[in-house]
């Protein structure tokens, strides 16, 4: 019977002498995947069709508006109005986005990789998070930006009417900055219960939708107090409810009064904050306890 011999090849294997990277690093590089996988970049052609089919329509909306008010000299819609009218495209978006950033990986398993140190559990639902939103914001925001720029470059009272365009875009990036945390605090909540995404658009949009026949219902009763907070009771008339009350006439221009909310209007920013608080809160206890299962 022959000893065993036993050989050590050496294949080319070296320990990393690199900087390592901290837990800012590691933040950065999710947040800047998410915004790149909300926009279907770095993937194939198929993911990229839808968002930039939604880019496309805000800017050609946004150029029209802009070619009118050139040709008539007369504002069709505020910076602040074209965030609104846009809002339900903006569903939609998000029902699309916010399970391609965290359904695929609840389905796919991956997430102990992602929990594993330096990075926080909490700290990848925020950059997802952030992600969302800076895509919202961005797709809201810019096509403001081409109406801005339109009216700065035609505009015959030179610089103070450039002043006063820039006074007037600035709260309706603000707004556009509203829809955007709102949107993608719900939308990525709804998003983190399920790894399936066909239903967890389906949840988002339910979300969205199903409580705008509510404020329908109270709206119309007989009580005006219940009338005026009836808009508390869905998402996108809770923003309305919000921007009626803090830009006035850059929301309202042009139109009956906008949302009649009384003097709730306070009301109104304190249940946004208050959401908004709620589903990031519920989205990082979600992730504590899928990281500890």
């Amino acid at each position: 019977m022959s000893d065993a011999t036993g050989v050590i090849h050496d294949i080319g294997y070296q320990r990393y002498t690199g900087r390592r990277l901290g837990r800012r690093q590691v933040f950065g590089a999710l947040y800047g995947h998410g915004l790149r996988t909300v926009f279907g970049l770095g993937r194939s052609a198929k993911a990229k069709i839808f968002p930039w089919l939604v880019v496309a329509v805000v800017t050609v909306v946004a150029a029209g508006l802009t070619a009118v008010r050139s040709q008539l000299g007369q504002v069709v819609l505020t910076y602040a109005q074209f965030a609104d009218a846009m809002s339900w495209l903006v569903i939609f978006f998000v029902a699309v986005a916010a399970p391609e950033l965290v359904s695929r990986d609840l389905r796919s398993g991956v997430l102990p990789l992602y929990f594993s140190r330096p990075l926080p559990r909490g700290d990848y639902a925020l950059a997802k998070l952030a992600a969302l939103m800076t895509a919202l914001w961005l797709l809201l925001g810019g096509p403001q930006l081409v109406m801005f720029l339109g009216a700065a470059f035609t505009t015959s009272r030179g610089m103070r009417g450039v002043w006063d365009e820039l006074l007037d875009l600035l709260p309706g990036l603000l707004y556009a900055g509203l829809w955007a945390v709102v949107f993608a605090s719900i939308g990525l909540l709804v998003a983190s219960l399920t790894g399936k995404r066909a239903f967890a658009a389906g949840g988002i949009v339910a979300v969205f939708l199903m409580t705008t026949p509510v404020v329908g219902v109270l709206s119309i009763m007989p009580s005006r107090t219940v009338n005026e907070l009836a808009f508390l009771a869905s998402p996108s008339s809770l923003v309305s409810g919000v921007g009626t009350w803090a830009l006035g006439d850059l929301l309202t221009q042009g139109q009956e009064g906008g949302i009649p909310i009384g003097g709730f209007g306070p009301v109104y920013a304190v249940v946004a904050v208050l959401l908004v608080a709620a589903c990031v809160s519920l989205l990082l206890l979600r992730y504590r306890k899928v990281a500890a299962r």
